[in-house]
């Protein structure tokens, strides 16, 4: 039953993930290669918002790419001490995915905190755009809530796992 739900989630999560790194990347290298193209071609041409695309799409890219990185257990670990004294695979495997949870946990409470205090403020908006800028605050703990059940989900395989050996 919890081996469904995983999968469920996992399956929603990844095309989630795989989706938003996919348009995020294409619209930030189709926006910098028109503003270079017309900067180049033109003399008088420039496109003003092109950088603050840019920097918004490498933020979005960087917070869900954190996600993925747990998916794919290729967060920072220690990885050589473990080799030379097995017995501390388990204990830092433990350690490792408490430290991404309470990281996680983070991101949700001061995510949403900053999310909600940019939702108020009216005039927190992008320089160039002129986006409410709660939007891309709102990446912080939608990023922390996904890592967060990520996470919970590889530490639950990695128990299995161990419990199976």
């Amino acid at each position: 039953m919890l081996r469904r739900v995983f999968d469920k989630v996992d399956r929603s999560f990844t095309i989630i993930e795989d989706w938003t790194l996919l348009l995020s990347v294409c619209i930030a290298l189709v926006v910098a290669m028109a503003n270079v193209l017309l900067r180049k071609l033109t003399s008088d041409v420039n496109l003003y918002w092109s950088d603050e695309v840019v920097r918004k799409t490498i933020y979005i890219t960087t917070y869900i790419g954190c996600i993925v990185a747990v998916r794919n257990r290729s967060l920072i670990c220690i990885d050589a001490l473990p080799q030379m004294v097995p017995g501390l695979k388990k204990p830092l495997a433990f350690f490792s995915h408490l430290a991404v949870l309470i990281f996680a946990t983070c991101m949700i409470y001061l995510g949403g905190t900053m999310t909600y205090l940019m939702y108020l403020d009216k005039y927190a908006k992008t320089s160039s755009l002129q986006l409410p800028e709660w939007i891309f605050y709102a990446v912080l703990p939608l990023m922390g809530v996904m890592m967060f059940l990520r996470t919970l989900m590889v530490a639950i395989d990695d128990w299995k796992e161990g419990a199976k050996k």
